[in-house]
């Protein structure tokens, strides 16, 4: 609430949704004592209405006033005018009371109100991501406990009322997080909500279907029976209607509960009638799917009656379906042009594209001018051809398009026409006209197509093979077409057949034909019209296989400077042979990708060019990788043993930077390493993935960099490469160490012990100990444990590799943990952290912090256990380290469930079992429904807290594992080199 009274006076400002405040502009001012704050509070939420005495009287002492009631009523009111800077104009008296006037902002609970409100508005019109955030802001305006610390009946009844509304607004939002998919991230929030407010069953309700969205069906069923069970002992009642019914859906799988509800665009799509024909072609009978573009297009269309003439233009590569989308939104258009419809194929993509004065001549006599009174000249008829059109309502379908120029000659020039033109090139020079790029079908929308072809039967028999196919078509129209018709025609082919021959990239486009359709004579066409630096770096491009390339990626493998790379790039995106996934970033179309690669190989003189180029490529992601390792690890000498790249990378200006490129560039490094397995590159991509390995770390490509590394190990065993198999098998130790799958990581541990050695690789020796000590320690056997991470430490400090000592300190705390050594793990973890402090190594410094927070619990020094893995989360989430922020959220409950916080726990629980359950094997998920299980039986969750404990027994059961306790199955820290 602000108040201005008088010039140069700061605003004042009073808060209610929390303790009682005030403040003149930042200053916060005394508002006295708690009797003189309910005085302030009984008159704020009056909203400038008068109070009169004995109102507040009541407000403030209830049926036993003092005997003095009124005097301390008058002292309060002098008190709290002084306080607020004895302003007569916002504290008055009047009629024998008192109200708070004069001021001119509104209270912190209007602004909620405000807010609410409009979230209100936002979730009835359908939009769900605006009521979110408005609700999220309102709650954001809550400070702790309303009118906190103040007493008497009115300051209860309205703390009260106020609670039972944010409970409300609360539920609210989290409904919107459900509707929108959030449900995974729901669950925590929902369970530390029930567990404060168990009687609550709007909560329970929307916890269950959370969870069960999470496919957590189990624990959703014993949410219902915790439910029943507390309702019963306390209310001796059943629970509500809804709540019932919810379970039963839940037991019976109702496939309504499996996505949140679609709100419909509110589009008319249906086809409007035809009236007459005209120049259009027939639009296709199998035509599918484009609902937005019909919608968008045929709204232009049906309003250009008595307005200026509206352009559209339609661009996309060939193939996708442009002239079938705009015939068929000309032919439901046509009632809005009762006085004709002209077409014209201007052959753009060809090597004659059509003269703009022929076409001109063509359109005049089709509206009935005689051959006699066209005039030569392109002028001449363009002027004609406007004129006749005056008056009229007509639509000029201009199909194929070169360019802008070829166009502007054929456009109406009066209102009430329409031109609507498709094109490979994006008309950005065509004034005025309404540009919309068309992309590939959804694969709804290609399936549907390819099922129409087809038919239902054949396609219903084999749905997985029929998806197969219409993936291998990228989804492109014309190769669905291509495709199902060749299917069609063959009565003796099953689907598999036509999955199995699109499935070999290498003959996909010669496939792709039939008849007089074949999607590589339309991707001729456009490559036929390239300038020669043009159809170069079209070629070369196609080379990458990641799923987009940058700028930056591709002028090193073009082998140009980035000004000029995009340039030409650009060019490329303007004939839609390539597309711009986003601002400095290209990608093709995968059928258009196959069309390049065949030029590669056909056209590419000489043809070593196309492997320089890929090491170009290379050479750069491993000089940018080389850069932005040192930013994450400072002081860390493996950058100094890596192959030496001979292209420059990028250089990062901060760490947050070069984090960022990291994990955006992550597919195209994994692709890149793939593609380099022969000797000559096998080692510089070895080193791309060692140092690039946070990926794996962070669970967000842990399964597709696993496969580049056992790839790129066959190779080198092939190959006989002992140093690039050793570093192979150090990346993968600590893989499927995380994953759970200790067997398989101790024998790559060893491997690359044995292999570093072999090929004097001290980096692959040394970590391949640290590895199998950590595997020993995880499998309790201490004391192999022991001695491995001893020889690990001894060995690093002999080649001064500090954030790698540091490693091997934190895991040997781990050790002396798990042998009741508490005081000297506490130490150990403290010397590790110090070290990863002295080196400046952030990264790792959490992983410092998190053993450490993990030794201070068992020393039973919550406290510092707890900043310890807070500050090692915040890390972790800096740099998305998925998996072990889970594992920091396990450890965090533990602390909790140590200082007898249960509900707290099974916040933290929930949050682990969330990260846990994508970015960690079974075995560290069993860890986490361990803890939760525990913490929801302390609240209370028995039902819930029995499925976490079955789960957690069916897990171990599966991997082999004791039955009981699960505090030996964390994993310490991570392997670091």
């Amino acid at each position: 609430m602000d108040h201005s009274p008088g010039q140069g006076r700061e605003r004042l400002r009073f808060s209610v949704l929390g303790p009682v405040r005030a403040w003149r502009g930042d200053t916060p001012l005394a508002a006295g004592s708690p009797q003189q704050r309910a005085l302030l509070a009984a008159l704020l939420l009056r909203s400038g209405r008068t109070a009169t005495a004995p109102e507040l009287v009541d407000a403030l002492w209830g049926d036993e006033p003092p005997h003095a009631a009124l005097a301390a009523l008058r002292t309060y009111a002098s008190r709290l005018r002084k306080a607020l800077g004895d302003d007569a104009a916002t504290l008055v008296s009047e009629s024998g009371g008192y109200a708070i006037r004069s001021v001119d902002g509104p209270l912190d609970l209007d602004h909620a109100e405000q807010y609410a409100a409009e979230a209100e508005k936002a979730k009835a019109a359908g939009d769900r991501g605006r009521a979110r955030e408005l609700l999220d802001t309102a709650l954001a305006l809550w400070d702790g406990e309303p009118l906190a610390g103040l007493a008497g009946p009115y300051a209860d009844t309205q703390r009260t009322r106020l609670d039972e509304w944010r409970l409300t607004l609360l539920e609210t939002r989290l409904e919107l997080d459900l509707e929108v998919g959030c449900h995974a991230e729901a669950v925590s929030e929902l369970t530390a909500l029930t567990a404060a407010h168990p009687l609550r069953e709007r909560l329970r309700e929307l916890l269950m279907l959370a969870l069960y969205r999470s496919g957590r069906q189990a624990e959703a069923l014993a949410v219902y029976t915790d439910t029943r069970r507390l309702l019963d002992e306390e209310l001796a009642v059943e629970p509500r209607a809804s709540l019932s019914e919810l379970q039963q859906r839940i037991l019976r799988a109702d496939a309504d509960l499996d996505a949140p509800p679609t709100l419909s665009d509110g589009a008319d799509h249906s086809d409007h009638v035809v009236i007459r024909p005209q120049q259009l072609p027939a639009t296709v009978a199998d035509f599918t799917g484009r609902t937005p573009f019909v919608a968008e297009l045929g709204d232009r269309l049906a309003t250009t009656e008595g307005s200026v003439m509206a352009v559209s233009a339609l661009t996309g590569i060939g193939g996708v379906g442009k002239t079938t989308l705009a015939v068929h939104v000309a032919h439901a258009a046509r009632e809005h042009f009762p006085d004709g419809q002209l077409y014209a194929d201007l052959q753009g993509a060809g090597h004659t594209p059509a003269e703009p004065e022929a076409v001109l001549g063509a359109f005049l006599r089709a509206l009935g001018t005689p051959d006699s009174a066209i005039p030569d000249g392109l002028e001449e008829r363009s002027a004609l051809y406007r004129s006749t059109l005056a008056g009229r309502r007509v639509l000029a379908l201009l199909d194929n398009a070169r360019d802008a120029a070829q166009i502007r000659p054929l456009l109406p020039g009066t209102e009430g026409c329409a031109a609507l033109i498709t094109s490979r090139a994006r008309m950005i020079d065509l004034a005025g006209a309404h540009l919309i790029d068309l992309d590939v079908m959804s694969p709804d929308e290609a399936f549907t197509l390819f099922t129409l072809i087809v038919g239902e039967e054949r396609v219903n028999a084999e749905r997985e093979a029929s998806m197969d196919v219409v993936g291998a078509c990228g989804f492109l129209p014309l190769a669905i077409r291509i495709a199902a018709s060749r299917l069609a025609s063959r009565r003796t082919w099953t689907v598999s057949v036509l999955a199995s021959k699109l499935a070999d990239e290498r003959r996909r486009l010669d496939e792709l034909r039939a008849g007089d359709l074949a999607v590589t004579a339309t991707f001729e066409l456009g490559y036929g019209q390239l300038e020669p630096p043009q159809a170069r770096a079209f070629r070369l491009l196609g080379l990458a296989d990641g799923p987009d390339i940058s700028l930056a990626a591709a002028a090193a493998l073009l082998g140009m400077d980035a000004d000029t790379a995009e340039d030409l790039l650009e060019s490329l995106v303007d004939t839609s042979l390539l597309e711009s996934a986003a601002p400095g970033r290209y990608r093709f179309h995968d059928l258009v990708r196959l069309y390049a690669r065949s030029c590669a190989e056909r056209d590419e003189q000489p043809p070593a060019e196309r492997d320089a180029a890929l090491s170009r490529l290379l050479d750069f992601y491993l000089a940018t990788a080389a850069h932005r390792y040192p930013l994450e690890r400072p002081g860390d000498i493996l950058v100094d043993h890596m192959e030496t790249p001979h292209y420059p990378g990028l250089v990062f200006e901060d760490r947050s930077e070069a984090m960022t490129w990291l994990f955006s560039e992550s597919r195209c490094l994994i692709a890149c390493a793939l593609q380099n397995t022969a000797p000559g590159s096998l080692r510089r991509a070895v080193d791309l993935l060692v140092l690039t390995r946070d990926m794996a770390d962070s669970g967000a490509s842990n399964r597709q960099f696993e496969q580049a590394s056992l790839t790129l190990l066959a190779a080198a065993l092939k190959s006989d490469d002992q140093h690039a198999a050793a570093r192979v098998h150090w990346i993968l130790a600590p893989i499927y160490t995380q994953s759970g799958r200790l067997g398989e990581a101790d024998e790559h541990a060893k491997l690359a012990t044995l292999r570093g050695l072999a090929a004097g690789d001290d980096f692959s020796a040394c970590n391949g100990l640290n590895d199998r000590g950590i595997i020993a320690s995880i499998e309790s056997r201490l004391d192999e444990a022991d001695a491995y991470l001893n020889q690990a430490l001894l060995s690093y400090r002999d080649i001064n590799n500090k954030q790698s000592e540091a490693s091997a300190l934190c895991n040997l705390s781990r050790v002396h943990l798990d042998t009741g050594r508490v005081d000297s793990a506490v130490a150990l973890a403290e010397q590790g952290v110090a070290l990863y402090q002295e080196c400046g190594a952030s990264r790792r410094l959490a992983n410092g912090k998190y053993n450490l927070g993990m030794a201070l619990t068992l020393a039973d020094r919550l406290e510092e256990a707890t900043q310890q893995l807070t500050e090692a989360l915040v890390s972790f989430q800096d740099t998305r380290q998925r998996f072990w922020e889970g594992m920091t959220y396990l450890r965090l409950a533990e602390v909790e469930l140590a200082a007898h916080q249960p509900a707290k726990a099974a916040n933290y629980a929930e949050l682990a079992v969330a990260a846990l359950r994508s970015n960690g094997g079974d075995r560290w998920r069993a860890s986490a429904l361990a803890v939760l299980g525990n913490a929801l039986s302390e609240i209370g969750h028995t039902g819930r807290a029995q499925v976490c404990q079955q789960e957690v027994q069916t897990i171990h059961k599966r991997l082999g594992l004791p039955q009981g306790s699960v505090s030996q199955l964390f994993p310490a820290s991570v392997a670091v080199a």
